[in-house]
């Protein structure tokens, strides 16, 4: 329970309508924790799954959307190798993604068998990856609190697409918190909100994002009032 502080003042500072949910990806099963026996449409089916639980869900249970399990960076058998094919195929087929993208589509680099999947509020481990639904204001507070709405960063806020799955390997890869504006599979298999982004942080940048997130609500509520004080001189 070592998280739920956490989550809570995140989801209060934030007004988060979901709880923030945790991935840790894991060479073995942990003892204790439960193995998801479900067969499930994508990886990211997994997501609204852990908002309620905590389980594992080992490499071969993702491969029902091989894009996901290529964000993944799970090993592919042949028989997933085809069924990636066809999938690219169709994407490519209805001009979805050009045909020299997926070549560069990230995947994740740490070594593992499987993800521990689960709310932050109770995660047992280290998390490897925080995910949060977030409104579009929700989202700007987010990109302030982890810097990327700097003009002097030398990372720029950017939200990215199509897969939505490929913002985690980014963020884990890189160290660095990402946004998805979410693509049609995502909001198919999740059915979360068409008014709802994916936000992506890095486990280890946990504690200095509440920091900050702290400080820039701060912020913003100081320039609201200013803004409010300044529009009334005009009405």
């Amino acid at each position: 329970m070592q998280y739920l502080k956490t989550a809570e003042e995140i989801s209060a500072k934030l007004g988060l309508d979901s709880p923030p949910i945790a991935l840790a990806f894991v060479r073995s099963c942990p003892n204790d924790i439960p193995v998801s026996e479900e067969q499930v449409p994508s990886a990211c089916t997994y997501w609204r799954r852990a908002e309620s639980r905590v389980f594992y869900a080992p490499a071969e249970h993702h491969f029902n959307c091989p894009i996901g399990a290529l964000t993944m960076g799970f090993e592919f058998s042949d028989e997933a190798k085809e069924r990636l094919k066809e999938f690219v195929q169709k994407m490519c087929g209805c001009s979805y993604i050009s045909e020299d993208e997926p070549a560069k589509i990230p995947g994740v680099e740490k070594e593992k068998a499987g993800i521990v999947y689960g709310p932050l509020r109770g995660f047992p481990l280290n998390p490897d990856l925080v995910l949060m639904w977030l409104t579009p204001s929700q989202a700007m507070l987010f990109g302030e609190a982890v810097g990327s709405s700097a003009w002097t960063s030398s990372v720029p806020t950017t939200a990215f697409g199509r897969p939505t799955c490929a913002a985690l390997p980014l963020a884990l890869n890189n160290s660095q918190s990402t946004l998805s504006l979410g693509c049609a599979g995502m909001r198919t298999f999740t059915d979360i909100s068409n008014q709802l982004l994916l936000a992506v942080l890095p486990g280890a940048r946990l504690d200095k994002f509440l920091e900050d997130l702290s400080s820039t609500l701060t912020a913003n509520s100081e320039m609201g009032s200013f803004y409010r004080e300044h529009r009334a001189q005009f009405v």
